[in-house]
């Protein structure tokens, strides 16, 4: 009697274990460069100092979170430009809704070179798909 108990025990764990698989269809979201509309960046920098960039950015649907900054020196130019993007993450559901939310965030730059610096805030592509900026130069003191 006892083998049998442990027989059909078994069973239903191995049974149990099998209906709760950890198998998941996929990733539910993906990652999509926001649009920046504005951006607050002071009118000069002071060598080594650390500022806080404020940017505005579009949020398009209840679907879409901001969740990071992308701040990166250009590796064709100068080492004192930076282009900028706010990545958003966008959740795959079936229905969302148009919300075309102005949402602020911010960053931290830190002043490393005493040349002035030129951020590219990347602001969405235009008509043929191709990237657009908004363009700032800051002075270094």
């Amino acid at each position: 009697m006892k083998r049998l108990f442990y027989l059909v025990s078994s069973v239903a764990i191995v049974l149990g274990f099998e209906s709760c698989s950890l198998d998941d269809d996929g990733a539910n979201f993906h990652y999509t460069p926001l649009q920046i509309v504005n951006a607050q960046v002071p009118d000069t920098f002071e060598f080594g100092r650390v500022y806080t960039i404020n940017v505005d950015l579009l949020r398009p649907d209840n679907c879409t979170l901001a969740d990071r900054f992308d701040v990166r020196r250009s590796a064709t130019d100068s080492t004192n430009i930076r282009t900028v993007s706010h990545i958003g993450i966008v959740l795959e559901k079936d229905e969302c809704a148009e919300v075309a939310e102005e949402i602020s965030d911010s960053f931290q730059f830190e002043v490393i070179y005493t040349e002035p610096y030129i951020f590219k805030f990347y602001s969405g592509n235009n008509e043929n798909g191709d990237a657009e900026f908004i363009e700032v130069q800051v002075p270094v003191k």
